[in-house]
């Protein structure tokens, strides 16, 4: 293990991006496609079904969210299918900042005060907002009861080559989170354009103090891809050996069946590896994914599809 050696300059920070090995494209695009093909058998399907309810991050965020829509949510979140009490709770709720106190008192009144709320912030989906902005963002999302802080990195600074910039600001606000709350890296992968910038955008979150990174705001296609979630899953697993430090890895945008969520579940077990199978290391962003998985979870157990109706619609 060794201990990297960024000392916050632009200097130090490109020196230790070129000492990563680049992605092979056409290696990394064949491995996720030939990991998505693989099949899990029949007693391991409902484990699956279960440890997905559990890792993902249950989402809204829409300019027309009402504070009823996400208690809504909150009320789903603790228990995901009502007659079914077998059913895992969710891993977070994840909300826009105006609603973490609201998600906060309702879960907390509603038997689910272990669910963390994840606010996203620093000028969300853009990043385009000076520091003190950000920063703010981030307190009042705190005091409110957030125990998670989704950021964005500036994408703009970070395709120009500023990195330095980039790399303040996550040091900025992991000093804010402090052991108050755990800090997300949103990459904005769609934005970045070639593995190589995911890798390295990954290694420079991370060495930040990133307690995840995240590939999507679920703004921007492509979202989260099989290659990029490949690319991500092998710089922690490269950065664990580094460091022995783990880094959790957050899907988001696009996953929205039963089919995806095992295809992450795969990923990460062939490529991370199954330390990494927790929603304390694992997290999937998503809305309509958590219906999907409960018909499918009632089709195993009672032999038969429910109607969509059975499900809450969100």
């Amino acid at each position: 293990m060794t201990m990297l050696v960024i000392d916050g300059s632009e200097t130090s920070i490109k020196s230790f991006l070129r000492t990563l090995s680049p992605v092979d494209q056409v290696g990394a695009e064949s491995r996720a496609a030939m990991l998505g093909t693989r099949s899990i058998k029949t007693a391991s399907k409902l484990w699956a079904i279960d440890t997905a309810i559990s890792m993902i991050d249950l989402t809204t965020l829409e300019g027309a969210d009402t504070p009823g829509k996400v208690m809504a949510l909150c009320t789903k979140a603790v228990r995901p299918d009502p007659t079914d009490s077998t059913v895992p709770h969710v891993g977070a709720v994840c909300v826009y900042n105006d609603m973490v106190r609201i998600a906060r008192e309702h879960l907390d009144n509603n038997g689910g005060k272990s669910i963390p709320v994840a606010a996203v912030s620093t000028a969300f989906p853009s990043g385009r907002a000076s520091l003190e902005v950000k920063k703010r963002d981030t307190e009042d999302a705190i005091a409110d009861g957030a125990t998670e802080i989704d950021m964005v990195i500036d994408r703009g600074a970070f395709l120009s080559g500023n990195l330095a910039k980039v790399f303040a600001e996550i040091v900025c606000i992991k000093e804010i989170c402090g052991d108050r709350a755990h800090l997300k890296v949103i990459l904005e992968t769609g934005e970045l354009v070639t593995y190589d910038n995911v890798r390295k955008a990954s290694f420079l979150a991370m060495a930040a103090g990133a307690d995840f990174i995240k590939t999507s705001t679920g703004k921007v296609v492509p979202a989260a891809t099989t290659p990029v979630v490949l690319v991500m899953l092998e710089a922690v697993r490269d950065y664990f050996q580094m460091t022995g430090k783990k880094i959790g890895v957050k899907p988001a945008g696009g996953i929205r069946t039963t089919k995806d969520a095992i295809k992450q579940l795969v990923l990460v077990n062939e490529t991370a590896g199954p330390e990494w199978l927790t929603p304390d290391l694992f997290r999937i962003g998503a809305s309509a994914l958590l219906n999907d998985l409960l018909m499918q979870r009632m089709k195993m157990k009672n032999g038969q599809y429910s109607g969509r109706n059975y499900v809450t619609l969100d």
